[in-house]
């Protein structure tokens, strides 16, 4: 306990340095992907909130490209002084790194856990016009039409793609991969009913559903979203225990002083703590969850054992 309290003694002269360090200089939150999706919803949910608490402004500023690379290694290059972070997704800081997909960066090598924004579920959506309402029902219309129908992808290594992967794999069904670039031309197709299936975080789809041109036919937890009590969970329809929840978190990159990422971590969590900060999220349909550097950290190592294994079971490659 001594020992405890003697290292959270020096521990708070070193938060006051880095604080005095930030202050007042701007910081850039990058996101490795297009606008409209959900790395840049969660980017901008927290980004005014955050550079105040830090002493400074926060921009978010948008480097799409090359599966999240671009944007990453934007990151790297820039000083390792705490002002250039990383929003992250977690099918680039996981699966795309379980397969090969990041080139020569490895996130868990190259970046340091800061700690998570949001956990949410994701939700399974189709067109108005095709016949199935419910995940079982298109689970049958694939299984008597193999390989007729296709879903939407941001490309090898994404969530959308490898929890599809993951879906047909454990359904014993056969779907056409389609990647896109970005979740604005994703959508597109889908609103005009050239996509059959697609799975995402809720932020981007909800309005879409609300509206009645997307069709919800579950969500990928064992519990309803709180946000989305009219649509079912995946357990309600036969399919527990997915592993399938998309989490956004900030990264820094690698040789920012440990004092500066608990800063960093530590006003991350007094941001979203805030209770209109969290209602915002949910009514996009995005659950705030925030975690310790540690948590998050471990949870990028654990699931990307499991993105690595999955990739081997079901074939999947960077390629």
């Amino acid at each position: 306990m001594i020992r405890r309290a003697l290292l959270a003694g020096l521990a708070l002269p070193a938060l006051g340095r880095a604080q005095t360090s930030l202050a007042g200089r701007p910081i850039t939150l990058v996101v490795p992907s297009p606008a409209g999706g959900g790395t840049d919803f969660s980017a901008r949910l927290v980004a005014e909130a955050y550079g105040q608490a830090l002493g400074t402004t926060m921009v978010v500023e948008n480097r799409p490209g090359g599966n999240d690379v671009v944007g990453l290694s934007s990151v790297l290059r820039a000083p390792a002084d705490g002002t250039t972070l990383l929003c992250g997704y977690c099918a680039t800081m996981t699966a795309r790194a379980a397969i090969g997909g990041l080139g020569d960066i490895q996130p868990m090598r190259d970046f340091q856990a800061v700690g998570q924004i949001s956990d949410t579920p994701q939700l399974f959506v189709t067109h108005p016009s095709r016949p199935a309402t419910t995940l079982p029902e298109l689970i049958a219309l694939a299984r008597a039409r193999p390989g007729a129908l296709n879903y939407a992808s941001a490309g090898n290594g994404s969530m959308h793609h490898m929890g599809t992967e993951y879906l047909k794999h454990r359904a014993g069904i056969d779907m056409l991969h389609v990647p896109y670039r970005g979740t604005g031309e994703t959508i597109s197709d889908l609103i005009a009913g050239r996509i059959d299936f697609y799975m995402n975080s809720p932020p981007p789809l909800t309005p879409l559903v609300r509206e009645g041109r997307l069709r919800a036919l579950c969500v990928s937890s064992d519990a309803r979203h709180p946000g989305l009590p009219d649509i079912p969970s995946a357990a309600e329809q036969g399919f527990a225990g997915m592993p399938l929840n998309v989490w956004f978190s900030v990264f820094a990159p690698r040789g920012v002083p440990a004092a500066t990422v608990a800063l960093l971590s530590e006003k991350l969590n007094l941001v979203l703590a805030d209770a209109r900060l969290r209602e915002r999220a949910a009514q996009a349909g995005a659950l705030v969850s925030p975690s310790s550097a540690a948590q998050l950290a471990e949870r990028v190592a654990r699931e990307t054992d499991f993105w690595r294994e999955t990739a081997r079971v079901a074939g999947i490659t960077a390629g």
